[in-house]
């Protein structure tokens, strides 16, 4: 293991498309969609062999920090840092990238998130391993998901020419960052071969990630400089909670990626990767059966249904299903979702309701 090496596991996400079962109380992260375990266990477990437990920090905010510690103890009580509020991913990069410039100016990040599906560990391990080497270097590493269909959801990478082999895999210089596109502009991106979803995962050093932050955002690099003054000082939390507010709510591809220099993709091709940000793509990672139907947790009785996922967050009520397809049911006692897969994308409008309701019991 590099002692160098650092994971910042970023786990302050709400989830609302997977709504009634994520919930402010419950986040998606804490969720169990697979098994026994949460997403956020499932993501700490496959990062071992990597990263030691006092090598992986996690950025949350306060009121899930207790409950994530509760799932994995080993993780040094001191490596969670506190978002007073979210501020989006560029600060969530930012104050990770203080907090270990402190601890270790020869640093390297690998920002990863608590909430994805990933079916090849063991490939997403080396992946790992590679992408330092390259950030070592001092490039900005970027892991890039091969497209199986035309998405519209997820934003493009767009390859150039290759930038050198490592553990047995080829990266590439990166051309440009293509935003999330309509139907037509997927089609083409799917054609063309060169291009790769943008998983969101980046492995950097610290110097340098900070030193971009200082060229292409110096309203947030001016905060942050601000709060590393405090960071090893009793006037820390103070700072943290006074800076913080101030900050432009951000993302880190918009604020860096797009316009940074020196940037890398490391294709995952066959790493078996779905951000699980719905209902439908559970269909992607949860094996069904042979009428294509995933049931979860349920006591179910299907007659001519199809297609369908059935999820039963313990209200120990039958549910019966007759002549459905391609319907999504979710049952949690206090709230019952009905959609189509098809517009299992639009629940967070039904969450945007009842914020307006004030339903927050619901919430």
């Amino acid at each position: 293991m590099n002692e160098h090496y650092f994971a910042v596991i970023m786990a302050g996400g709400g989830g609302t498309r997977l709504w009634p079962l994520s919930r402010k109380s419950r986040p998606k992260q804490m969720l169990r969609l697979f098994g026994e375990h949460t997403l956020f266990q499932v993501a700490i477990h496959r990062l071992e062999g990597v990263f030691d437990p006092d090598h992986i920090l996690v950025v949350t905010v306060a009121d899930q920090a207790a409950k994530l510690r509760e799932q994995w103890p080993e993780i040094p009580a001191e490596n969670y840092l506190l978002e007073p509020m979210p501020r989006g991913t560029a600060s969530v990069v930012g104050l990770a990238a203080v907090a270990l410039q402190k601890r270790d100016p020869e640093a390297t990040m690998a920002i990863l998130t608590a909430d994805h599906f990933i079916q090849d560990e063991e490939k997403f391990r080396r992946l790992l391993i590679a992408a330092d080497e390259i950030a070592r270097q001092g490039n900005l590493v970027t892991l890039g998901i091969s497209p199986t269909y035309p998405s519209t959801g997820y934003g493009y990478i767009h390859r150039g020419k290759t930038a050198g082999e490592y553990q047995g895999m080829e990266a590439y210089e990166v051309l440009s960052f293509k935003e999330k596109p309509d139907e037509a502009n997927a089609r083409l991106m799917l054609q063309s071969g060169d291009y790769d979803w943008n998983s969101g995962m980046f492995i950097w050093r610290v110097d340098r990630i900070l030193g971009e932050f200082q060229r292409l955002m110096p309203d947030l690099f001016g905060k942050l400089a601000e709060l590393s003054q405090a960071w090893d000082t009793q006037a820390r939390d103070e700072a943290l909670s006074r800076i913080w507010p101030a900050i432009k709510s951000e993302t880190i591809d918009y604020g860096i990626m797009e316009k940074a220099e020196r940037v890398v993709v490391l294709p995952a091709k066959g790493l078996g990767w779905n951000d699980v940000g719905s209902w439908d793509s559970l269909f992607d990672v949860i094996p069904a059966d042979q009428d294509g139907n995933i049931i979860v947790g349920a006591d179910h009785i299907g007659i001519g249904t199809s297609g369908s996922l059935v999820f039963n967050d313990g209200s120990g009520r039958l549910i019966v299903t007759i002549g459905v397809k391609d319907l999504v049911l979710i049952d949690t006692g206090d709230a019952l979702l009905v959609c189509t897969k098809e517009s299992a994308q639009q629940v967070r409008l039904a969450v945007s309701q009842l914020k307006k309701a004030n339903r927050q019991e619901l919430l």
